[in-house]
């Protein structure tokens, strides 16, 4: 019986995957392609494997600091995102007062308004403070993720036994080195989850960096894929070849993570 679901499931999955995948093939082949072969024969294999796009890309397209503009603003980013949403978390959990009540349902609130609409007044709010077009300014922007980290990481926490924080209490420790000591170490599951989710966002986010960043210097990879796009014409070649590379990066890190996503989900729900 198990075989046959098993059977079964491949048959489904399999044709889905393939479906899912022509997009993600489409863009990888053209990219091997010189142009007139890729306007004759956009789905066929290339009859031999041509690099000059990629060497194009390289030498016209500042990759390598886009790249590392990327991954400065992405690295801190998560950091700040998970730790502002644990401390949340954690303070909302163990907190009695009236306070702690209020946050959470500022956080509620917080959570539910589109970020669209709020990009106005940030982009004064920021100008206010010099952080627009500063990769510091997108930082702060990205932070505000630690709602969502907040709310995946609460739930998560609630299923723990609360004893183990009150002992660590009557041992004398602060609320600080209860979080730091006790509490990290048991949600360090969701927070590789969490983590992940948000890699993929900030890295993959184009809304942000367009509407905050104006110097070509400190453009992240996304904003570099949209240049390739004209108003009149759109450069195909490098459009797609730096979508690969953009790609490249996040495929390598979700291979790498899928075991840590699927453990903490699993881990929270069988908790829950």
């Amino acid at each position: 019986m198990k075989q046959n679901k098993g059977i079964l499931a491949s048959v489904i999955m399999i044709p889905i995957a393939c479906i899912v995948a022509v997009p993600f093939y489409y863009v990888l082949v053209n990219t091997l392609k010189t142009q007139p072969e890729s306007t004759s024969s956009p789905l066929g294999l290339p009859l031999h494997l041509y690099f000059g796009n990629y060497v194009n890309v390289f030498q016209t397209i500042p990759v390598v600091q886009s790249f590392l503009n990327t991954l400065y603003v992405t690295a801190v980013s998560i950091v700040l995102m998970l730790l502002i949403g644990s401390m949340a978390a954690f303070g909302v959990l163990i907190g009695k007062g009236r306070l702690a009540t209020l946050v959470g349902i500022a956080l509620v609130i917080a959570f539910v308004v589109p970020g669209q609409s709020t990009l106005i007044p940030l982009y004064r709010m920021l100008a206010g403070v010099q952080l627009v077009d500063s990769l510091n300014g997108l930082i702060v922007m990205y932070a505000c993720g630690s709602i969502f980290c907040y709310f995946l990481i609460i739930g998560y926490m609630r299923s723990l036994p609360v004893e183990l924080f009150e002992a660590a209490k009557i041992d004398g420790a602060g609320a600080f080195r209860v979080y730091w000591n006790v509490a990290l170490p048991l949600i360090r599951p969701i927070l590789v989850t969490v983590g992940v989710f948000q890699t993929m966002w900030v890295w993959n986010d184009f809304i942000t960096p367009n509407v905050f960043i104006n110097s070509p210097e400190k453009q992240t990879l996304v904003l570099q894929v949209y240049t390739a796009v004209g108003q009149f014409t759109t450069d195909w070649p490098a459009f797609m070849t730096l979508s690969v590379i953009v790609l490249i990066p996040m495929v390598v890190f979700f291979i790498f993570a899928q075991r840590q996503i699927v453990s903490g989900l699993v881990g929270g729900a069988v908790k829950g």
